[in-house]
Formats: C-alpha cells, sequence, structure tokens
C-alpha cells in the first residue's frame, strides 16, 4: 500500500480552509472532517462546498458522524472513544470504512479486534493542539505495528523531516493538522509531505 497523507480539520473550517482545499487536494489521500462544535447543517454545507470546490467525497472522511458521511457517500467515519462502537457502526453502515482513534497499545488491539479498518494513533511528538499531554514516541508506535495487521497512521507533531522516522515505525502514513493549517505556506507544505511519503525507501 502506498504511504498516505491525512488531513486533519482543525475545528475552525472557513472559507479560508477552502481555499487552502482547493489548491493541495490532489496531493492528499483523504481530509478528516472533524468540527466537533459544528451542527450537522453545518457539517453538510462543509461537504457541499468541498464538493463545489472539487474535492471528491469519496476523499473525505467523517468525525463520528455515520449518518452524514453515508448521506454524502463520503469514505469513511472516524471513532474516538465517546463514538459508537465500530461493530454497531459497521452492522448499520456496511459501506463506511471506519477508523478508530487509540492512544495505547491495549486500545489499539481492542480496535483491531472490533474490525477497524484502519488506527490514527498519537500522538507521537509534542503537539501544539495538545500542549499539556506527554507525547507517546516512537517505541509504543513500533511495537503496535509490529503487532497489529491493521494499517496504523500516526498524528500529533508530525513534520516531513519526521516522517521517515514514523514511516520506519511501521506506519502506513501520517495525519497532520496544524502542520498544513498553521505553515506559512500550506500549498508548500503538504508537497513537502507528499515527496517525504512518495519517496520513502523501507525495507
Amino acid at each position: 500500500m502506498d504511504k498516505q497523507l491525512h488531513l486533519i480539520s482543525d475545528g475552525n473550517f472557513s472559507k479560508q480552509h477552502l481555499q487552502i482545499v482547493k489548491r493541495i487536494h490532489r496531493n492528499i489521500d483523504y481530509l478528516h472532517i472533524r468540527e466537533k462544535n459544528k451542527t450537522a447543517k453545518d457539517i453538510l454545507d462543509i461537504l457541499e462546498a468541498l464538493e463545489g470546490a472539487g474535492l471528491p467525497l469519496a476523499k473525505v472522511i467523517v468525525n463520528d458522524r455515520a449518518d452524514i458521511a453515508v448521506m454524502k457517500q463520503c469514505t469513511g467515519v472516524q471513532l474516538a472513544y465517546h463514538s459508537p462502537s465500530i461493530p454497531l457502526v459497521k452492522g448499520s453502515f456496511p459501506s463506511l470504512r471506519a477508523g478508530k482513534s487509540v492512544h495505547s497499545l491495549s486500545e489499539a488491539k481492542q480496535g483491531q479486534q472490533d474490525g477497524a479498518d484502519y488506527l490514527l494513533y498519537g500522538h507521537v511528538y509534542p503537539s501544539a493542539s495538545k500542549p499539556n499531554q506527554q507525547p507517546r514516541g516512537l517505541a509504543e508506535l513500533r511495537e503496535i505495528t509490529g503487532m497489529l495487521s491493521t494499517p496504523v497512521f500516526a498524528i500529533g507533531g508530525i513534520t516531513p523531516e519526521r516522517t521517515k522516522e514514523v514511516i520506519e515505525a511501521g506506519a502506513s502514513g501520517v495525519a497532520v493538522m496544524s502542520g498544513v493549517w498553521q505553515a506559512d505556506n500550506p500549498v508548500q507544505a503538504v508537497t513537502a509531505f507528499r515527496q517525504a511519503l512518495n519517496t520513502w525507501k523501507g525495507g
């Protein structure tokens, strides 16, 4: 499988974000709509705007809202500890890919056992979005990818320069948020991540 780049929205999706997506969507594999404070209608409006901007909704994953993902024919739903269970979601919406956010080996094992299509693991490095939380580092990521067959994507403080060691630790790709949205040049940042993933030559 090619190494993937997942871009996570930062909870403040706006017209500025939309303009960035228009310019970078060909270089990302998936865009996660993670907008915890927005209503269902707000999220539907975002998806319609993205579609109008040329982003295929097959490249979109919606956090927590399997119903919206199905209504708009998005690829999948991202589930957290407070979300419906993976078996319930997959039983109700068999067409959806279901990802699970995990923060430890035990959570990752449970995610695989429940049938997650992929796992989002972090935060790996110090992260601006979680300043008071200790990063989990590469050792546990390596342990998880070594024990499980489910694809694992690393999140948290990932930079293009750190991408190589994350992939060497067994990750199937990276997920980024502030590394793109808060970059001086988001287009350049996405290009750098894409190049790091495309040129990684592992054993």
